[in-house]
């Protein structure tokens, strides 16, 4: 029974960004490209933030002016004379359901392909943001697949590195189909190694069993496995829960947390509890 909150109204205010830099951040061994993109824009009125999303307006089709697409604010910098903010972007397929054939996604496939100095079109910004608590005790759980992975990767390096003696403990749990995608996590981009001495700071990969076949990512089973201290840390005063993935995912975290409560009225009384206070974030797309 997973909660999510209404998305919000389409906004009618668009920007334009010019592309500063564009990296793979999977090894080249990977079947899977996902690229670290990095816009600016000059548009000082651009109110976005972490964990908001902006709607990328990629050139339409069949007569369409825009194909729009939502994609997560990961980094967000604000400068007196421009905006620069990063998206994490997954080039797409799909296959067509009459005839069978795939096709190339398109404004993923048009994203992956600019290169710097390229301008886009996008509007936002969408959602609700990712909130560090003020309180430095405070416990921060978050849960990722994919490209979700994204604005935890910023959030970590802000409790750390901006803000500093945190205290309260900030376990990430992070499902991916194979340890090749396990982005900022890989051998060719392992950015988040740098705060694995921090004493607070755990994380936990996930891996598909069967990534051939498509086989959805044993994030259940990883939660499953440290369930004293995720129940503890949910029944805790003050902890913070920040999800970012697909929408599919929201099942696959409200089974393990039922295992967890024993009972779904045990886990829904505990998720109200965290949605009504604001406690629990959701970022999915």
């Amino acid at each position: 029974m997973p909660i999510s909150k209404p998305p919000a109204p389409p906004p009618s205010r668009s920007y334009s960004a010019v592309l500063m830099e564009s990296r793979r951040i999977t090894p080249p061994a990977s079947h899977e490209e996902v690229r670290h993109l990095v816009f600016r824009t000059t548009d000082l009125s651009f109110d976005g933030a972490l964990g908001n999303c902006i709607r990328v307006l990629a050139p339409g089709q069949f007569g369409n002016p825009h194909h729009a697409r939502l994609y997560s604010i990961m980094d967000l910098e604000r400068r007196s004379d421009a905006t620069e903010f990063a998206i994490c972007v997954r080039r797409c397929s799909y296959i067509d359901d009459f005839n069978g054939e795939e096709y190339k996604g398109i404004a993923s496939n048009y994203l992956c392909d600019l290169h710097p100095d390229a301008t886009i079109d996008f509007a936002g910004p969408v959602g609700y943001p990712f909130v560090i608590p003020e309180d430095k005790t405070a416990d921060i759980l978050m849960l990722g697949m994919g490209t979700g992975i994204a604005p935890f990767r910023t959030l970590i390096r802000r409790i750390y590195e901006k803000i500093g003696g945190w205290k309260g403990r900030v376990r990430l749990f992070y499902g991916a189909k194979s340890p090749l995608e396990m982005l900022y996590m890989n051998d060719e981009n392992n950015d988040l190694a740098h705060y694995f001495d921090q004493p607070t700071f755990k994380a936990f990969q996930a891996v598909s069993p069967r990534p051939a076949l498509d086989a959805p990512v044993s994030l259940e089973q990883a939660i499953e496995q440290n369930a004293a201290e995720v129940w503890e840390m949910l029944t805790r005063p003050g902890t913070r829960v920040f999800i970012a993935g697909t929408g599919s995912m929201l099942d696959t975290i409200d089974q393990a947390m039922l295992k967890l409560a024993g009972s779904s009225r045990n886990w829904a009384a505990v998720h109200k509890e965290l949605v009504s206070s604001g406690r629990w974030s959701e970022v999915l797309y």
